[in-house]
C-alpha cells in the first residue's frame, strides 16, 4: 500500500481528515473530481474580489475548539452577517427584529411588537399542520406573507401549505434592535478567501484534482489501507436503491463596472414573482477592499435560483422527508457493512452541515478512526 489514507473529496471534511492524518505522520492522498480544492466553500479571485463560487459561506460557531482550529489556517475578519429582505421594493431587516417590526407596523417598543405578533398568531388555534400554519403561529400573518411565503416557496418549489411544519419551527424573532443574523460567539470570513484556508489545511498531503474515484474504485482502493469517502452515498452504491433527493441552486454571476450595486453582502428577494431567491455582492464580505486594503472600483454579484435537483446536478440541500429518510437508512446499512471505506460529510451522511458542524464531525471521526 502506498498510502495509509485515501481521502475522496477535498472539501472541508476531507481537508480536516487529511490534516489530522498528516499531523499524525500518516501517508495521505486526497483526490477530487473538481479542478480545485475547497469543495463548495471554494473562492476564486475576480477583479480583486474573493467570489464565493458555490454560494455565500459565512463562518460562525459557538464551538471554541472549532474556532481555534480554523484560526490555525487563516486569519478571520470581523464580518457580521446582516442580510436585508426586499419585498417588492420594501426593504426589511433580517433576522426578524425591532427594525423589521418598525418597518412592518410602525411599532417602536418591544411590548408593541410582541403584542402585534401575539394578536396575529391567534389565527392558528390547533397544532400547525404545515409550514404556513407553523410560520403564522410564530410570527403572524403579515410577516409570513411578505417575508416568508414567497422566499420559502421559491426555495422549495412547493406551496407553503404543502411543506411540513418542521422546516420552519425555529424562525428567529428578536425583540431587540440587533441585525446580527447569527447568534454565535465567533463569526467572520477568512482573509484571503476560503480556498487559501483549505490549501493551508491540505499542506503535507498529496492532492490530485480532476480524478473520479467512482470511475475506478477498485484501483483507487488498492492504493490505501483506509478510504474516507465524502461523495454522495447513493452514487457510491450505484443508486441501486434509487437516488436520494436534494434541492439544488443555480448561480448567475457577473462583473459590474460600478463600485457598489446593493450596499450589502446579501439581499433576499421575498416576493414570489422575482425568480431569484437572493443576490450576493461578494466584495462586502471583505468590506469592499482587496487583500492589500485598497478600495475596489468594480463589483461582482451572483443571483441565486433554487431548483429541483436531478441526477447530474450539484446536490446542495438534502430533502429530509420520510421517503428519503428511509432510503438513506438503507444506504447507511450498506455503508456500515464496508470494511475499508468510511462515509463522511454532508453527501456521505446525507445531512446538512454548517461549516463548523462539518469540521467538528470530521475531528470526531478522526478520533474514532485512530481509537482515541
Amino acid at each position: 500500500m502506498q498510502y495509509d489514507y485515501l481521502i475522496v473529496g477535498a472539501g472541508l471534511t476531507g481537508a480536516v481528515i487529511a490534516r489530522a492524518a498528516a499531523d499524525a505522520g500518516k501517508r495521505v492522498l486526497v483526490i477530487d473530481r473538481r479542478p480545485h480544492v475547497a469543495g463548495n466553500v471554494y473562492t476564486e479571485k475576480v477583479e480583486g474580489i474573493h467570489v464565493h463560487r458555490y454560494g455565500a459561506h459565512i463562518f460562525h460557531t459557538n464551538d471554541q475548539r472549532v474556532w481555534a482550529y480554523v484560526n490555525r489556517f487563516a486569519e478571520f475578519n470581523r464580518f457580521t452577517n446582516s442580510p436585508v429582505a426586499n419585498y417588492r421594493g420594501e426593504m426589511y431587516a433580517l433576522p426578524f427584529n425591532m427594525y423589521t417590526f418598525n418597518r412592518m407596523w410602525g411599532v417602536t417598543t418591544p411590548q408593541e411588537a410582541a403584542a402585534k405578533i401575539e394578536e396575529q398568531r391567534r389565527e392558528i388555534t390547533g397544532a400547525p399542520r404545515n409550514l404556513e400554519e407553523q410560520a403564522i403561529s410564530l410570527v403572524g400573518r403579515d410577516i409570513f406573507e411578505k417575508l416568508v411565503k414567497g422566499y420559502t416557496e421559491k426555495q422549495w418549489g412547493r406551496d407553503c401549505r404543502d411543506l411540513p411544519a418542521f422546516i420552519i419551527r425555529r424562525l428567529p424573532v428578536r425583540l431587540t434592535w440587533d441585525n446580527n443574523y447569527f447568534n454565535a460567539r465567533f463569526q467572520g470570513i477568512p482573509m484571503g478567501g476560503y480556498t487559501r484556508m483549505v490549501e493551508n489545511m491540505l499542506a503535507g498531503a498529496e492532492v490530485r484534482l480532476g480524478e473520479d474515484y467512482l470511475a475506478d474504485r477498485a484501483g483507487w482502493d488498492a492504493l490505501a489501507e483506509r478510504v474516507v469517502y465524502t461523495g454522495p452515498i447513493d452514487a457510491f452504491f450505484g443508486f441501486r436503491l434509487g437516488p436520494l433527493e436534494y434541492r439544488s441552486v443555480r448561480f448567475e454571476t457577473e462583473v459590474l463596472d460600478m463600485p457598489n450595486f446593493q450596499g450589502n453582502a446579501a439581499v433576499n428577494y421575498t416576493d414570489r414573482e422575482t425568480p431569484w431567491t437572493r443576490i450576493i455582492e461578494h466584495k462586502w464580505f471583505e468590506f469592499g477592499r482587496d487583500d492589500e486594503g485598497n478600495d475596489l472600483p468594480k463589483t461582482v454579484i451572483s443571483r441565486e435560483y433554487s431548483s429541483e435537483w436531478k441526477p447530474g446536478d450539484e446536490p446542495y440541500y438534502p430533502v429530509n422527508d420520510e421517503k428519503n429518510g428511509r432510503r438513506y437508512a438503507e444506504y447507511r446499512a450498506l455503508a456500515d457493512a464496508q470494511d475499508k471505506v468510511v462515509f463522511a460529510g454532508r453527501l456521505g451522511e446525507y445531512r446538512y452541515y454548517d461549516m463548523d458542524q462539518a469540521i467538528a464531525a470530521a475531528l470526531a471521526l478522526w478520533d474514532a478512526l485512530e481509537g482515541r
